[in-house]
Order: C-alpha cells, then structure tokens, then sequence
C-alpha cells in the first residue's frame, strides 16, 4: 500500500470514529431533554410519553434504513455522510424552534417529536456509512471487527458523557420549565453539526476500494440472497432488543422491589437509575478491552463465549429471589459508591460485558463476504434496529403480567438465536453468487 493512499484510509478512520461519537451524541439528547417534556402539564408526568423523543429516533431507523443503503450506492459514503450530517442539523433545529411560542396553534411537544424524528433519520445515515466503511477499511475479519469496537467504544464514551453533559446545563426542571431554557443545549448541538459538516467537505474522503459500488454497478442479486446475512439481519433486531430491554426493565424491577420491601432504600429510584448507567458503563469498557484483541480473536468466538456467558447470568438471575441482596459498586456520575442491591441485579448489570461486543461481531459476520452488496445490507441492517423499540415493549408486557424476571425470558431466547447464529447461522452457504 502507498503512503498516499495509507494516509487516507487513517484520515478516513478517523473520521468514521469522529462521526461513530456523534451518533451516540444524537440519540442521547433525547433522554434527558425528555426531562423537560414529562414536567409539561401536558404530559401530566407520564414517563411513556416522556419516552416518545427516545423513540422517535428509533422509529426513524424503519424508514430511513433502506434508502441509507442505496444512497451509499448512488453517492457514497462521504456524501450520504454529509447528507445525514446536514440532515442532523435540521433535526435540532426542529427542536430549537419547538421553544418559541409562536407557532400558534401547534403543540412545543409535537414539534419537539418531529425533530427528533428527523434527527433520527440522521442517526440512521451515519450509522449506515461508519459501520460498513469501517469494516471495509479494515479488509473485513478480525482487523475490520476490531475497527468497529474501537468506534463503538468512542460511542459509548459519547453516550455515557452527554446525558451528564445536557443533565448539567439543563439545570433544575419545574413544571414550568419550557423548551426555550434548553436552547443553550441546542445551540452547542447545531454547533457540532455545522463543524462537522464543513470538516466532511474539506477532509478527503474514498470509498474503500473492497465492495467499492457505483451508479452503474449491476446486482443480480441482492443481500437477501445469503442466507448468513438473512439470519444476521434477525440478530441484530434481537440484540438491540436486548440491549436496551435489560436496563430498561431493570430499573422498573429495582423500584418495584423496593416498593414490596425487599430491603432496598427509599431513594430506589436513584438507585434503579445510577443501576442502568453502571451497565452501559460496562458495555464501555467490554468494547475498549475487546478492541484491544479483536484482530487476533475472531467475532465468531467472541460472540459464541459472550452469549453464552450472557444466558448463564440470566438464567441465574431469573432464579435467584430477589430478597438475597449484595453490595455492588454503582457508578453515579462522578464516581463508584458501594450499594446494596439484588443478586439478580448485579448478574444483569454484569450482561453489559457481553453485550457490549455484539452489535459489532454480527454486522462483520452477516456483510463477510458481501462485496458489492455490503452497502445494501448496511441499509437493511439500521432498519432492524427497530428491534430496540419492539423487543423492550414485548419484554415489559410480559414484565406486567407475569413478572419482572420471567420477562428475562425474553433476552434470554434473543440470546440463545445469537449463539445458534454464531455456531451455525453465520456460515456463507452461498459462495457461488458473485460479488465483485
């Protein structure tokens, strides 16, 4: 390789890592913002509808997935890169304008919502450029799996500081706090996008020659073709179920464990958040550790001891009664304090490890050796991340029903189709279709 052409697959690295932190910096501003809005006498304090931004940004995930795909085709990579920047700025700026009170006749709320809709469809384009360019940069395999650790562990930093970050500048919410006294948290955000879109434009930016497509580009077939990318599809839907559905119920199941005085303190609800934050901590530092060994251990094996590990912590989990307690240390945003709380939930809190490598492992394994169709399957891939506002309404349904860690069952099955995936469903049985 040239130097010339080595300089700019690192200047292309890096700015993939650049934007893989911006897409945590998006989604994440939903959640604390959605503070503001379950103040709003509005809402009337439902933490549902307070959720709505959150899932805004998921829900855009199903529409914009495959157009993604296809854009990275017709314009590539660093223009459909440009195009969600640009795309992310409008979004916030939806959400700038939903403060100011003279749109008369429309409620801040829904206004607020369709922004971030749109920054949602941002999201959705960036995570469509980063993860196959990345994995295509790195020549695929471990090397390629290893660069998408790296770039989701600046994700993680990302998404563990700006909550922090926005909760900070936010300050104290009343009930008549409005959207308008957060638009110093906007401003930094358009910020942000307008610099990173006036970078786009200066920094040099190629396609990775592996995979590499254009307009003309002729596919006889499609990524539905292989069965190893069907079925990775599926698993990525099940993971980000998984992902977000264990905190998510955890933290309900700390609060409610309190309520029928199972020994926990009256503040459990604190508790039950500084829980949820421990383990996307966690997932942090799997992926740093794990990027560390990715280009010597291969996404199959890592996915194979994770999973398994994951289904044996649940399974513990789900029998152990909540009654027998434990200190753990919880990290509260500053710093570690040692706190009492169920077995069940430090087993929970400790899936985060193996979550963390997973999102990564499946995408390298489903787009190994897709070629000219990895761009295409990247589309199909952010719209299964739908699967994060699915799986956790399933999971929660039964929570009500049934109970708390019979709900377990849920990511313990998505679980156990990730470790079938990994052993058998990952194979390319379709060597024959031509890729090139």
């Amino acid at each position: 390789m040239s130097n010339q052409k080595q300089n700019g697959s690192i200047i292309a690295i890096i700015t993939m890592m650049f934007l893989y932190a911006m897409i945590a910096f998006v989604t994440n501003l939903a959640a604390p913002i959605g503070v503001v809005m379950k103040n709003d006498p509005e809402v009337g304090g439902s933490n549902m509808l307070a959720m709505l931004g959150n899932f805004m940004n998921f829900f855009a995930y199903l529409f914009m997935g495959i157009p993604a795909g296809k854009m990275l085709t017709r314009i590539g990579y660093k223009k459909t890169a440009m195009l969600g920047v640009l795309v992310g700025f409008i979004g916030v700026l939806i959400q700038f304008v939903s403060g100011f009170e003279t749109l008369e006749g429309y409620s801040d709320n829904f206004v607020y919502l369709f922004g971030a809709f749109v920054s949602g469809l941002s999201v959705c384009l960036l995570n469509t450029v980063v993860n196959p360019m990345l994995n295509l940069l790195g020549g695929g395999g471990n090397r390629g799996n290893q660069l998408n650790l790296i770039g989701g562990t600046l994700n993680s930093l990302s998404g563990t500081l700006t909550p922090m970050l926005v909760g900070a500048l936010i300050g104290e919410v009343t009930k008549t706090t409005d959207f308008i006294e957060i638009n110093l948290v906007l401003y930094i955000a358009m910020t942000v996008f307008a610099a990173a879109f006036i970078a786009l434009v200066f920094i040099p930016i190629k396609d990775p020659e592996i995979g590499r497509v254009t307009s003309k580009t002729k596919f006889e077939y499609s990524p539905w073709s292989f069965r190893h990318c069907l079925l990775g599809v599926i698993a990525i839907f099940f993971y980000v179920g998984v992902e977000v559905g264990i905190p998510g119920t955890l933290n309900f199941y700390i609060a409610d464990t309190s309520e029928k005085g199972a020994g926990l303190l009256a503040n459990a609800a604190a508790i039950g958040g500084f829980v949820a934050g421990t383990y996307w901590l966690l997932m942090l530092v799997g992926r740093l550790c794990s990027s560390f060994i990715a280009d010597k251990v291969s996404s199959k094996t890592m996915m194979i001891v994770t999973n398994s590990v994951g289904m044996i912590l649940i399974l513990l989990a789900i029998f152990i009664p909540k009654t027998v307690m434990t200190s753990m240390p919880l990290f509260t945003g500053s710093s570690f304090a040692m706190t009492e709380v169920p077995v069940s939930a430090m087993l929970l809190v400790l899936c985060g490890l193996c979550t963390s490598i997973m999102w990564s492992s499946i995408f390298n394994l489903a787009t190994e050796g897709l070629g000219k169709y990895t761009a295409q399957a990247s589309g199909i891939f952010m719209m299964m991340v739908v699967g994060g506002g699915v799986m956790p309404l399933v999971q929660n349904f039964i929570a009500d029903t049934l109970g708390y860690m019979i709900s377990y069952a849920v990511p313990l099955l998505s679980m156990g189709y990730m470790l079938w995936y990994a052993l058998v469903g990952s194979k390319n049985v379709n060597p024959e279709i031509p890729v090139d």
